[in-house]
């Protein structure tokens, strides 16, 4: 008969076989490190925001108003109509943009996995009743349920971030519900049925860590799209607000000088589609190094 001890070293190389694959197929895809470099770099940023910084971003300057890039050493990337720092406002926008990315994909994640894991594992007519939910949440556009909710809340970085996550967990839902009606019907799950496990248990401690791939693709194209839908409120007025800088509100009070002065505008719009793309790239390599049917040589 075969030790304990052999049977946990042939799982422990069987699993770091596995990750080798997924790294290797990972490492393959140039977008995606292109990507992980990006989001990376981006990250650290707004991390370190206040030791990069070289000013206050909400400090008022007025004789420094509208100064061009590269136009004056101490403000490298310019000033604003207000005479405050672009670079400071932007790496201070990007702690906010990406906090509420971060935070409202964790709110996605979460209530996404919740229902779909549910609706998936009793079936019947929670499923229906649950599916049918859902259904009816993906006929409405997004930013119109942003800006009904957002009319009677508070605009604070919560809320925002709450705000968005509650309006975009439908495709995750569906998602993960997928992912259980094929893992239910397998013999792990029956097995632990038959060893006395609860619903519950056999739900989250059984067929969740099973769904943890397509979870995490779906959580790094979550956050691209939180930072988008967070650039949309905001210029529309329902988001971050003054003197909070986000780069969705830096499209805001840009609007108005992109005749004279389109830098204001181009700044933070690059760094938008920088996340959105890092983010997008990221997610696709993963999910083509998670993907069990896809093969590399060598």
């Amino acid at each position: 008969m075969t030790d304990a001890p052999a049977i946990a070293a042939s799982l422990a190389t069987a699993h770091e076989s596995q990750a080798r694959r997924v790294l290797k197929r990972f490492v393959h895809h140039h977008l995606a490190l292109v990507g992980g470099c990006v989001v990376l770099a981006l990250c650290l940023a707004a991390l370190f925001a206040p030791a990069i910084a070289p000013h206050d971003p909400i400090r008022l300057d007025t004789s420094f108003r509208f100064l061009a890039p590269f136009q004056n050493p101490a403000y490298l990337l310019g000033t604003d109509e207000l005479g405050r720092d672009t670079l400071s406002r932007l790496l201070y926008g990007g702690r906010i943009s990406l906090t509420v990315g971060l935070v409202a994909m964790a709110t996605t994640v979460l209530t996404g996995a919740v229902i779909g894991i549910v609706s998936g594992y009793l079936g019947g007519w929670v499923d229906t009743v649950l599916m049918r939910f859902v259904d009816t949440m993906l006929c409405f556009p997004q930013v119109f349920l942003l800006l009904v909710v957002a009319a009677f809340v508070p605009p604070t970085l919560l809320s925002i971030s709450l705000i968005i996550g509650l309006t975009s967990w439908m495709e995750v839902a569906r998602i993960v519900r997928s992912e259980i009606l094929h893992l239910k019907q397998q013999d792990f799950v029956q097995a632990a049925r038959a060893l006395g496990a609860g619903g519950g248990r056999i739900m989250f401690r059984e067929l969740l860590p099973n769904t943890m791939a397509p979870i995490l693709v779906a959580a790094t194209l979550k956050v691209a799209g939180a930072v988008l839908m967070e650039s949309y409120i905001s210029y529309l007025g329902y988001g971050v607000q003054p003197p909070l800088a986000s780069w969705g509100n830096m499209l805001t009070n840009a609007q108005g000088y992109f005749d004279t002065v389109p830098w204001l505008a181009i700044l933070p719009g690059v760094m938008i589609t920088c996340t959105v793309m890092g983010f997008n790239f990221l997610g696709d390599g993963l999910r083509d190094a998670l993907d069990p049917r896809l093969r590399m040589e060598g």
